[in-house]
């Protein structure tokens, strides 16, 4: 089978699946395991290239309210690549190509060809359950159900363990753990939904602000305030922390930001959140486990390897590379 992916989270998928041999092109923005960047890449972004979390937002607002795809599909390197499967995505126009960007643009393409379309696998997961149900799905349609079913039950297996460690049980409180606001972007302000406040409780926190499977939608400051969680989590969609950094003061040098409890208690972790927390991936076992990190500094936690300096900082983040 010849596998195309136009989805980061859906490449970390295949190669879990260890059906990496038979990927055979990528998005631009697929950029782990570092093996799959000599892919041909098939994807590239039409909005302009800015830096800063601003004109980064309101560049792709532009797009948006022009009724613009954010992404060219190379549909000529796609259809000589001959897939049977392209992988792609029905959730965020932000994001990655979707499904309605490419669905009948490549039909039409393969139509004039006079070849037959690949088949389209849309992943639109808006939990974390919802994530491994794709998961499972994905590995089904690409003969890799029992690869990935004892990958999956290998990671619960050490899930139940952290959960023992920090003493988290299926009968607690939500109310008696640490509150958490997980801040998405920077600028406009916004708050993670979808599946990150399942990842939050799964680390034994209680997400404000967002429900499992809300959008991620843009929040006042006032709104911040009046929430005011015992911990702050930074994660920007597709920031590394050196993005991260560079930005920093679009939330630092707001009047609110100070007199934040968290701020003031210097809890307030930030992440690479392109890594570990904005893709419905695999590596969102690995963000469960730097949340308990975060919140319970002083706990054992099953055997789950120390956060490394380009995965979480505390406070101001300094630059970072990206996750080896």
């Amino acid at each position: 089978m010849r596998i195309a992916s136009l989805l980061p989270a859906a490449t970390e998928w295949v190669a879990v699946m260890d059906a990496l041999d038979q990927l055979v092109g990528r998005s631009h923005e697929c950029d782990f395991p570092p093996s799959v960047t000599s892919l041909p890449v098939l994807t590239a972004p039409t909005y302009p290239d800015e830096t800063g979390s601003r004109a980064i937002h309101e560049a792709v607002q532009r797009r948006v309210q022009e009724g613009l795809s954010l992404y060219d599909v190379d549909l000529d390197r796609l259809a000589d690549l001959q897939p049977d499967v392209v992988l792609t995505q029905a959730q965020c126009e932000v994001c990655a190509a979707s499904l309605s960007d490419i669905e009948g643009a490549l039909h039409r393409y393969m139509n004039d060809r006079g070849e037959a379309p690949p088949e389209l696998f849309s992943m639109q997961p808006d939990t974390f359950k919802a994530v491994l149900d794709t998961a499972l799905r994905m590995g089904r349609r690409l003969g890799r159900a029992e690869s990935i079913m004892r990958w999956i039950a290998a990671r619960e297996k050490a899930l139940r363990a952290l959960h023992e460690a920090i003493g988290l049980e299926r009968r607690t409180d939500p109310a008696s753990l640490p509150t958490v606001a997980c801040i998405e972007w920077m600028d406009p302000l916004m708050v993670a939904g979808h599946w990150t406040p399942d990842v939050v409780a799964q680390g034994g926190g209680h997400a404000l602000l967002a429900e499992p499977g809300d959008a991620s939608r843009t929040i006042t400051w006032q709104a911040l305030a009046d929430a005011d969680p015992d911990v702050l989590f930074v994660m920007p969609c597709g920031f590394t922390l050196s993005e991260t950094a560079r930005d920093w003061d679009a939330l630092a040098a707001h009047p609110v930001w100070p007199t934040l409890r968290a701020v003031q208690a210097d809890r307030v972790f930030v992440f690479d959140g392109n890594a570990y927390f904005n893709r419905p991936g695999p590596r969102l076992y690995r963000a469960v486990e730097l949340v308990a990190e975060a919140l319970y500094p002083e706990n054992d936690r099953a055997g789950a390897a120390p956060a490394r300096p380009n995965e979480m900082q505390r406070g101001r983040p300094s630059a970072a590379g990206t996750p080896a």
